[in-house]
């Protein structure tokens, strides 16, 4: 497996948990708080998360097709970007459990 596969599922994964994490404060700030520049807020990070998120799924979805995962974990880290916080916690662990495949490819390809 490449490298820069495990490169794009990251920076996706950091980047829609950030989106969710300013949406979900948007949130609390629209309805809980009643702020009124919280709705505009909300809309355009929305908007962004919704879209960015679609990446993520695609992103992640190729980075377990070349990882080979079993269907109940690709689900787990397709649903990590839903959950506000989840997504940093999944990227954290598969990126440590991906690495060492990823060190083992790339000494199999340099000993070729």
């Amino acid at each position: 497996m490449n490298r820069s596969v495990l490169t794009r599922y990251r920076v996706m994964a950091y980047v829609t948990g950030v989106l969710l994490v300013l949406l979900t404060l948007g949130c609390i700030g629209k309805y809980g708080l009643g702020m009124d520049g919280a709705a505009d807020f909300t809309k355009v990070v929305g908007i962004a998360h919704g879209w960015l998120y679609v990446v993520y799924l695609v992103f992640a979805f190729d980075l377990g097709s070349k990882a080979k995962w079993p269907v109940g974990k690709q689900l787990w880290v397709l649903l990590a970007g839903t959950i506000p916080t989840a997504a940093f916690f999944v990227e954290r662990k598969i990126s440590r459990e991906l690495e060492a495949k990823v060190a083992e490819d790339g000494a199999a390809v340099a000993k070729a």
